[in-house]
């Protein structure tokens, strides 16, 4: 444990709170004023600065433009009636943050570090937390290598980076997903399981033609025979399943989420059984045809619980039922918001307080 983070904090000679209009707030475009700037060198982490939000200048020749060594995070802030402002479960993504670094051959973040700096920027932008039901202060994390080097080896320098914005939903309506048989989002041996950037660039041109042909999310298979359920393009995949939440085990090619662990947690606290195991896409199939498929739903801090409203493989569409209706999705959702608003107690620790 390091001691309190000494963070040099340069304040923004002006505002942009009052022209940000909290009523429309597309997700990912509109940013606090201010940013979390540190640096890697000579084998530490220095210079921690909170600054205006703006441009950087960097060189067209470092390393994460050529071979991609970047990667990032997702969490969010909550503020509580009362004013409280919390930090949704800001350990879990510390831990994977440095899985992700060390599967890209980048530098570790101690633990607390990431807290405390993440905690010193919400803490100074706490008036950009909105506080309408279903939105929220994202978190964007984010480690990118800096050295200025045409050369397919680690970079020795890194710079790590936080931004936050106020947000919305970041789904509007139930899911229409497509079963993807061809693409492949990730492989055994890879870094599916890594919050990498280079992960998303390969899913855009299928998520592409998906959206084209009416579709609002992917649902990826294993990338051996499309056999196997991995994850959605935005969050991971969770089925009621015969009365038991199915989910495929987390591992090389898929991310372990904090939502995933969170409604896991959950379901293991009401006593309903849960099963992390491969899930075929056949066993799904045939669960929306006889009605044992009782729930589907994205889980993931953006997409928060995003249900499923039908499924689309290999040229048929199984509608499932209505989502106001499903008991399990319905009853994670609003305990998950209870508990992130402060509207029940946080029994299980959850809730960072800034």
């Amino acid at each position: 444990m390091t001691d309190t983070l000494d963070i040099q904090i340069t304040k923004t000679s002006h505002s942009r709170l009052q022209e940000t209009d909290f009523d429309n707030l597309p997700f990912g475009k509109i940013f606090s004023d201010h940013m979390f700037v540190a640096d890697y060198a000579d084998g530490e982490w220095k210079n921690f600065q909170i600054v205006p939000y703006g441009d950087i200048s960097l060189s067209p020749a470092i390393s994460a433009l050529h071979y991609g060594q970047a990667f990032f995070e997702g969490i969010k802030a909550y503020k509580h009636e009362d004013g409280k402002v919390v930090i949704f479960r800001p350990n879990k993504n510390a831990e994977r943050a440095n899985k992700s670094a060390e599967r890209l051959c980048m530098p570790e973040l101690p633990e607390d570090i990431f807290v405390q700096s993440i905690a010193a920027l919400v803490d100074i932008d706490r008036d950009w937390i909105p506080t309408k039901a279903n939105h929220a202060l994202y978190i964007r994390p984010f480690m990118f290598a800096t050295d200025a080097f045409l050369g397919v080896q680690a970079s020795t320098t890194y710079k790590f980076m936080i931004l936050t914005g106020p947000v919305g939903p970041y789904f509007s309506k139930a899911l229409r997903v497509k079963i993807e048989s061809y693409y492949t989002r990730a492989a055994q041996g890879g870094m599916g399981f890594a919050k990498a950037a280079g992960n998303y660039a390969s899913t855009m041109m299928p998520a592409k033609k998906a959206v084209e042909d009416g579709f609002d999310q992917i649902i990826w298979t294993d990338g051996s025979h499309h056999e196997f359920i991995e994850e959605m393009g935005a969050a991971n995949a969770m089925f009621i399943l015969d009365g038991k939440l199915v989910t495929p085990v987390a591992g090389d090619t898929i991310l372990n989420g904090v939502t995933r662990d969170t409604v896991i947690k959950l379901a293991e606290a009401w006593g309903i059984p849960v099963e992390q195991r491969n899930v075929a896409v056949a066993e799904i199939i045939e669960g929306a045809k006889s009605g044992k498929l009782t729930d589907a739903f994205g889980a993931g801090t953006a997409a928060t619980i995003a249900p499923v409203g039908s499924i689309y493989y290999n040229g048929e569409e199984y509608t499932l039922s209505d989502p106001a209706t499903r008991e399990f999705s319905q009853k994670v959702l609003k305990t998950l918001d209870d508990i992130r608003y402060g509207r029940i107690e946080d029994t299980y620790g959850w809730n960072y307080v800034v």
